[in-house]
């Protein structure tokens, strides 16, 4: 079965954009009420501590995921839109929110390994010594889907990428949510990768509810893409993890394909 997490798209650089998405006046206080995102009148920025988010930041970013709205925040590597990955309206919100062609999957965060279980299905066994050796950090993984993972995510594959990210931040609100957040970058579809929350703001406004601003990333390089449903382990995206420490994590065992 092939996988097209490869095709999927983390640029870096500055926003095209111009503009900045701000609160009408006297609006930033309205609540959110599950409405869709064409009809929020603005997307709201709220500053953030990445390695130690305000428990009042995170509940009320947590509350909006869990009521299908998207929230943007800083990960391990760009700007990312955070949606709860097992609601599908939630999905097809950020398909729509980004332009982006619903052929394409969608990565998916967790909080910890014991978020795996229902989420996949039999392990391969190359999985426990990459694991191991990379997580939490910047390395997906593409695993057998199980039957809980939306089309829209698995676009069809019958895969799933998931990543245990180093953030704070994003495992505390995948932990608050209690869902797999999906973890594609904030952007538009096409355009570059946002490296900071004004960034965020100008490319996608007020198809999100929430913008967490984290101040720029400092490392954009996005995540390595290693598929671990082929007969020997494929890396489809290059990125901060190298193909010689994957190897090395692997062992003679299994020869590392590009």
């Amino acid at each position: 079965m092939a996988c097209r997490f490869g095709r999927c798209s983390h640029g870096e650089g500055a926003a095209q954009a111009s503009g900045e998405a701000h609160a009408p006046a006297g609006r930033r206080n309205v609540p959110y009420i599950g409405i869709p995102y064409e009809a929020v009148p603005f997307c709201e920025r709220i500053p953030v501590e990445r390695d130690r988010p305000a428990p009042d930041t995170v509940r009320r970013a947590a509350a909006a995921i869990r009521r299908g709205a998207l929230v943007a925040a800083p990960t391990d590597t760009l700007y990312g839109i955070l949606a709860n990955a097992l609601n599908p309206l939630a999905v097809s919100k950020l398909f729509r929110a980004k332009g982006r062609p619903e052929s394409k999957p969608i990565l998916l965060l967790i909080d910890s390994l014991d978020a795996l279980p229902g989420l996949v299905g039999t392990l391969p066994a190359a999985f426990a010594p990459l694991a191991e050796r990379f997580w939490p950090g910047p390395l997906t993984l593409v695993l057998p889907a199980s039957a809980r993972i939306p089309e829209a995510v698995s676009a069809g594959t019958g895969t799933v990428a998931v990543r245990l990210p180093r953030s704070s931040l994003v495992r505390a609100l995948a932990r608050r949510a209690k869902c797999p957040l999906t973890g594609t970058s904030a952007n538009r579809s096409g355009r570059v990768g946002a490296r900071s929350g004004r960034e965020v703001a100008r490319q996608l406004g007020s198809r999100l509810r929430l913008v967490l601003d984290g101040g720029p990333v400092s490392r954009p390089e996005p995540s390595t893409i290693l598929d671990l449903c082929c007969d020997e382990p494929r890396i489809l995206r290059p990125g901060r993890i190298r193909l010689p420490e994957i190897q090395r994590a692997l062992g003679a065992r299994w020869r590392l394909r590009e």
